[in-house]
């Protein structure tokens, strides 16, 4: 099994994202000793951007790419490798302003590409990437599981995974982490109870 662990917050050691991603790819490595994982941390790695440079780089025949170009399509090709060869996604992503990371959306641009992992068909759009299983594991300061609050973080990600194929998405929510001690630490054992059924 191949793991694809995605951290997208910017809190560092302080993050709770962080620390219950790190933990859900460690029950599926205690399940799943022979699981291997590819790290990226999306909020530090330098990740190039869908636009017009992009689509330029990508227009352009390989051997007439400059330097910056190359680095940028090399990039793309590489967080888009990563993606393929994964079969468990462990996404961490954290609410930012009623949505998720911008960093996040960048990653999500790169693997989100007409031809490789969807295409469009006579019956309409068709994922390609299908035979994965995604882990998002949700955090934020607020509760806006099924509030419009929530439409753009959790509800967003199902959309877009489901768009590119891929059905068995599980999620590990810890919310109200801002709300005191009272809210944030039954949603942290509330998040830490499903840890074991995400690893089976």
């Amino acid at each position: 099994m191949n793991i694809l662990h995605i951290d997208s917050s910017i809190l560092g050691e302080n993050s709770v994202s962080r620390q219950l991603t790190h933990e859900v790819v460690e029950s599926i490595r205690l399940a799943e000793a022979s699981a291997t994982v590819t790290y990226r941390d999306v909020s530090s790695d330098a990740l190039v951007q869908l636009d017009g440079a992009l689509l330029a780089a990508k227009g352009t025949p390989a051997e007439a790419r400059d330097a910056v170009q190359a680095q940028q399509v090399a990039l793309a090709d590489a967080v888009m490798a990563e993606f393929l060869a994964a079969d468990t996604l462990v996404i961490g992503a954290p609410m930012y302003n009623f949505s998720i990371p911008s960093q996040l959306k960048a990653w999500i641009d790169m693997i989100s590409v007409a031809g490789v992992t969807f295409k469009y068909g006579a019956n309409g759009p068709e994922g390609l990437a299908g035979g994965k299983r995604a882990v998002i594991v949700a955090t934020a300061g607020g509760q806006h599981a099924g509030t419009a609050t929530g439409i753009a973080h959790i509800d967003y990600l199902r959309v877009l995974l489901g768009f590119l194929g891929i059905t068995d998405i599980r999620v590990i929510a810890a919310e109200g982490l801002a709300m005191g001690p009272e809210v944030r630490d039954p949603a942290l054992a509330a998040a830490r109870a499903k840890l074991s059924d995400i690893a089976a």
